[in-house]
């Protein structure tokens, strides 16, 4: 018995995991294990089976990838929406460069390189712009002070998050908590780029 991984594109939270898990129950096939982008299971579907999974999955926002570097570029993503949106506490002190490549087995400048090619902004560009996103539901929620947040972010000051969060969100934090009325301030994750 051979197993096979399929990797699924706009894997980002808990929820995907769930309807991915539902696209397989609709098609007849049990997976092994559902992660977020890979999908391992006991056989190759055929292709009727592949038809309908991609059906379903592009129904409800999802792709199956076969370009291997593409699956990289998604395990990427996946790898920091993870550890930024889902991991707690928050790895304060992570260096980026060392985790991608360790997690991944490449080495960071061609993770670098092949990522800033394929998504036309650098990786660090699209870390800070998932943290921004963390930082903003920090803020729509209240519960944390922004000195709480910088610290929680792994920012080294307040002064350092509030000119990040300018810089990517066009606003500082302050006059972002005054305008949380406007319902189009978060994004989805798999939308930032």
């Amino acid at each position: 018995m051979e197993i096979t991984q399929l990797h699924i594109k706009n894997m980002v939270c808990p929820r995907c995991i769930m309807v991915v898990k539902q696209a397989f129950d609709q098609i007849g096939v049990e997976p092994l294990s559902v992660e977020l982008g890979e999908v391992k299971l006991n056989d190759e579907l055929t292709t009727e089976q592949q038809k309908r999974l991609d059906d379903l999955l592009q129904k409800n926002g999802f792709e199956r990838i076969d370009d291997k570097k593409v699956r990289l570029q998604e395990k990427i993503k996946t790898l920091i929406i993870d550890t930024i949106h889902h991991k707690d506490p928050y790895d304060t002190h992570i260096q980026w460069s060392a985790f991608l490549a360790d997690q991944l087995h490449y080495d960071y400048n061609y993770l670098s390189g092949l990522f800033s090619s394929m998504a036309g902004i650098t990786l660090e560009q699209y870390i800070i712009r998932q943290k921004m996103e963390k930082v903003k539901e920090f803020l729509f929620y209240d519960e944390l002070s922004v000195k709480e947040i910088a610290y929680k972010m792994g920012f080294s000051s307040v002064a350092h998050l509030s000119n990040q969060f300018k810089k990517v969100i066009g606003m500082s934090p302050t006059e972002f908590k005054k305008s949380i009325q406007n319902t189009q301030s978060r994004k989805s994750l798999d939308q930032i780029i």
